[in-house]
């Protein structure tokens, strides 16, 4: 027996009639687990069910790290220029431009100031949609402000590393920036004043070469890729198979390259906590 029947025949619906399912109403974690998007938001885009870190820029470490999502962005309007004249299957400016105007971002880090847990904080976090976080110019310099900032105002720095290396359209100059900014992480270590790193998924190339492993305090999010080259690189190079999950962070954990790795709901207690003990001040609730 059916459980329906249809009393009009030859029905048809119109395509402006039709109604379709909003896109960004569900997740899919690498696991297979459903989740939500509202509910992942809540949960600090974590899924609940298998405590996958999804991929977030820094807008939502800003919103996950600042009170009140409160702060003031430093350099905003910095930009890469192109003084190599690059091109591969297209001109670097137009890549730029295309980049720009998908993330709504002028380069792969933003940089800012605010409070957080009542105390100012400098954050640097990069934005692995824009050019896979590549690291030119512009992310070496303005990595290289927010120390100077942090270093002026006494406050201490963090830097939320996510990126695949280097930026190969600003060949040497974006090689350059390894060295920059080490310098001025050093300068900051010299003052007294605590810097915090904090490796996502993906920390590779020259950002691990660089600032992501040069923390008073290196930390990570469970899961995340942490490495200077690919596995098929390293196999090649040393030529050695590789053990399993070698460049996880809980690969790094266990041997020594990290302090510790943190739930993303527990990042912002964990780093004002680290703060305040290294500068033996009372610890802020």
């Amino acid at each position: 027996m059916a459980w329906f029947k249809r009393k009009d025949k030859g029905i048809q619906t119109s395509t402006e009639e039709k109604k379709d399912t909003p896109k960004g109403l569900w997740y899919k974690s690498p696991t297979g687990k459903i989740i939500d998007t509202k509910e992942l938001e809540q949960n600090f885009y974590v899924s609940p069910e298998d405590g996958y870190h999804v991929r977030i820029g820094s807008n939502e470490y800003f919103q996950i790290l600042f009170d009140d999502n409160k702060f003031k962005e430093l350099d905003a309007n910095l930009t890469s220029k192109d003084p190599l004249k690059f091109e591969d299957t297209k001109k670097y400016p137009d890549r730029l431009k295309a980049a720009q105007a998908k993330t709504n971002l002028k380069d792969a880090v933003r940089t800012a100031v605010g409070k957080s847990k009542g105390n100012d904080l400098v954050i640097a976090c990069m934005d692995f949609s824009f050019i896979g976080g590549s690291m030119g110019s512009v992310v070496g310099e303005k990595i290289a402000r927010a120390a100077d900032y942090a270093l002026k105002k006494k406050t201490p720095l963090m830097i939320i590393s996510k990126s695949g290396g280097a930026r190969m359209m600003e060949a040497a100059l974006s090689l350059m920036q390894l060295a920059k900014t080490s310098v001025k992480l050093a300068q900051l270590a010299d003052a007294g004043i605590p810097y915090i790193s904090l490796c996502t998924d993906p920390t590779t190339g020259g950002t691990t070469a660089s600032f992501a492993m040069l923390g008073d305090i290196n930390i990570s999010e469970p899961g995340a890729l942490i490495g200077f080259a690919g596995p098929r690189i390293v196999r090649d190079t040393t030529g050695k198979e590789l053990p399993e999950g070698f460049q996880t962070s809980e690969f790094l954990l266990e041997h020594g390259f990290l302090d510790f790795i943190t739930h993303r709901k527990d990042l912002k207690s964990k780093v004002n906590l680290y703060i305040d003990l290294i500068k033996n001040q009372p610890i802020r609730s």
